[in-house]
């Protein structure tokens, strides 16, 4: 049985051992202060106080021992319960700075929820991430192999290093509590290989939490039908989106009217929502009244997979139709 004990102990953390260590020093030196001057210490709350001054050097001086066993009992208590209290507090100072490396160089997995994962560091994701802590965001898993400490310093951000392919890199970000998943590309690669290692670990993902919604990004038309078939709830064609930011210019002769209409863009956001019952069989030109009213501007529809922008004034609203509002 006793063997069975100090096997349990031996287990427990560290600073664990040494704060029990301290605290039986304190009780057994407190009793017996007590029983050697019992005139002096009264109680053995009086002796443990006693001790736990004596050995951690403070020495307030109001109880004080007189007889040789209690001078010699006081010499045996400094010069091993300090040890233990210095041990400790030494202990504990270690491990809160280890603690803060471990968290700082993405070691520490995330135990939140309803957060948003953001896989891969660059230019884009770091620009999304300002902004997410600036509209309020609070908790945001940032996830890359190529880091070595947290880019960014917000408590709100929590970094994990590691490949994001690997299902212990995934489940350290708490993919089942998670609300949205991001996977940027990363552009360091050739175009394809960054692509199929987007799907590997939109794959990863969702062979580990399916419902999660998962938003990729995809440099090649080729790989948007192999990220819809891996499960993507959204693909992001970056490549696409640029080449028409440039056409704009070729075509407006450098005016930059595209670019002062996306600008408002960042500070608002676009968001689909379902059409309320109310509002079916209604004209377009009907409900962008109602909802102009409210602050909001609908600026299009999604039917089934088409997503028409700026339908027909007479267009009538459908069971099952999408709204895209700018708010």
């Amino acid at each position: 049985m006793p063997n069975r004990f100090y096997i349990r102990f031996l287990h427990l953390p560290l600073l664990l051992r040494i704060l029990l260590i301290a605290l039986f020093v304190f009780l057994s030196f407190g009793i017996l202060i007590h029983l050697l001057e019992p005139a002096t210490f009264p109680t053995i709350f009086d002796g443990i106080w006693w001790s736990i001054i004596t050995a951690s050097t403070v020495g307030y001086g109001d109880y004080v021992p007189h007889s040789t066993w209690g001078r010699l009992a006081a010499t045996v208590l400094i010069l091993l319960g300090a040890g233990f209290v210095s041990s400790y507090f030494a202990t504990l100072a270690t491990a809160a700075v280890t603690r803060q490396d471990a968290l700082s160089a993405g070691r520490i997995a995330f135990k939140g929820h309803g957060h948003t994962i953001i896989i891969g560091w660059n230019e884009r994701s770091r620009e999304l991430i300002h902004k997410l802590v600036r509209f309020g965001a609070q908790n945001i898993v940032l996830v890359d192999e190529t880091l070595e400490a947290n880019p960014v310093q917000s408590r709100f951000v929590h970094f994990i290093q590691g490949k994001p392919h690997m299902d212990e890199t995934i489940l350290k970000s708490n993919i089942d509590e998670a609300e949205k998943v991001l996977i940027t590309a990363d552009r360091g690669n050739d175009e394809l290989q960054a692509d199929m290692n987007s799907i590997l670990t939109l794959l990863t993902i969702k062979g580990l939490c399916p419902s999660v919604k998962c938003i990729v990004e995809i440099l090649t038309a080729e790989q948007v039908i192999n990220a819809k078939r891996a499960g993507a709830d959204e693909v992001i064609q970056s490549n696409k989106l640029t080449s028409v930011f440039m056409v704009n210019s070729l075509h407006s002769n450098g005016d930059g009217l595209l670019s002062d209409f996306v600008q408002p863009l960042q500070e608002n956001r676009l968001s689909l929502q379902e059409a309320e019952d109310s509002f079916v069989g209604m004209p377009f030109k009907k409900v962008l009244g109602i909802l102009f009213e409210k602050g909001e501007l609908l600026i299009g529809l999604k039917r089934g997979e088409e997503l028409i922008v700026h339908p027909s004034h007479s267009n009538l609203i459908e069971k099952g139709d999408k709204f895209l509002i700018l708010k």
